[in-house]
């Protein structure tokens, strides 16, 4: 205390004399900065639940095991998906009860997105870094939906994934009308499977060295087929309906499974069944770009060219009705148009 009267007067206080009790934290500056985390290692990212993520370290190495971890507080806004390379750092052991922590996620090669209808431009992430697309569809049992593979189809070509198709069942029907809705388009490759038989050889050939997603409706043997890829997978299968031609999701969410084939290793992304697929996301010019001869052509049209059937001077259909695209330009063309008038 600082006496600075006579002695008579009243104490009076300096400044010296205020005790303030230290506070490190909120003297701290505030910083946007966040650890470099350069001892972080890649992990792939083989499934998701209620907020934890079993991802794979040291993938095709000699210490590769699974890890359990957590994500780190700076990217509570950053989705992290099936497929994703992410960066994990803090006890990746994988012993029971450790958790390590995702800190960052690599450059995606690409992202498969549907959203909830055609005017919803919300986004929701299928899987990342996939290059291939199995689309997976009964001839029967439930019945084949032609706008439900388109739909499938233009999310792949949206997302540069290459798509195949897997028609099963096909001991109940013949499989032939359902199929020449998409014979004019590049590189599609179609398999059939029958109860007795499935392809699994040739599917198998086409999965090693790739990260393939597969896709369909609840109830086409997708998870069947899953199963006799990756015998160790032991995905639920179910039954349809024959009336509603409706069946239970026997997969809630989507996983990956290591496949291990003559030719090699690959990834089967199993997803739930889905009985719609919006494309509110998706850029209708990415479809021309699957029909490599038809964009070739579509450069001689009118500035904003729907491309569709109505389209009025439109250069492709002219090329068609010409004959200039050969016996294959009307099947090519009709597929293009029935892709973009889903957009209609």
């Amino acid at each position: 205390m600082s006496w600075l009267g006579d002695d008579d007067d009243e104490p009076e206080f300096d400044e010296s004399d205020i005790r303030v009790r230290p506070n490190p934290k909120a003297n701290r500056p505030r910083t946007k900065r966040r650890p470099a985390h350069a001892d972080a290692q890649v992990a792939r990212v083989l499934g998701v639940d209620r907020g934890r993520y079993t991802v794979l370290v040291d993938e095709d190495g000699p210490d590769e095991h699974r890890v359990l971890a957590s994500r780190a507080r700076e990217l509570r806004k950053q989705a992290i998906v099936n497929g994703d390379r992410a960066r994990i750092v803090g006890d990746i052991s994988g012993a029971e009860g450790t958790l390590a922590r995702i800190v960052g996620i690599e450059p995606r090669t690409s992202l498969l997105r549907r959203s909830a209808d055609d005017t919803d431009q919300v986004e929701r992430i299928i899987v990342a870094n996939a290059d291939q697309m199995l689309i997976v569809v009964a001839a029967a049992d439930p019945e084949p939906r032609p706008r439900l593979v388109d739909r499938y189809l233009i999310a792949a070509l949206d997302a540069g994934i290459h798509p195949l198709l897997v028609v099963t069942k096909t001991d109940l029907a013949d499989p032939a009308d359902f199929l020449a809705n998409f014979e004019g388009l590049d590189d599609l490759e179609v398999l059939t499977s029958r109860e007795d038989r499935m392809p699994v050889d040739e599917i198998g050939a086409r999965l090693s060295g790739h990260a393939t997603v597969f896709v369909g409706h609840s109830g086409v043997g997708k998870s069947t087929l899953v199963n006799a890829l990756v015998p160790s997978a032991e995905r639920a299968t179910g039954h349809v309906n024959e009336v509603t031609g409706r069946g239970r999701h026997t997969s809630s969410s989507a996983v990956s499974l290591r496949y291990e084939g003559e030719a090699g290793r690959g990834w089967v992304i199993d997803t739930p069944g889905v009985r719609s697929f919006g494309l509110g996301h998706v850029n209708p010019a990415n479809i021309l770009k699957a029909f490599t001869d038809l964009a070739l052509v579509a450069e001689a049209c009118p500035r904003g060219c729907t491309h569709r059937a109505d389209a009025p001077d439109c250069a492709i259909a002219e090329a068609v009705a010409d004959g200039r695209l050969g016996e294959r330009g009307p099947a090519r063309l009709d597929s293009l148009q029935r892709l973009l008038e889903t957009f209609h």
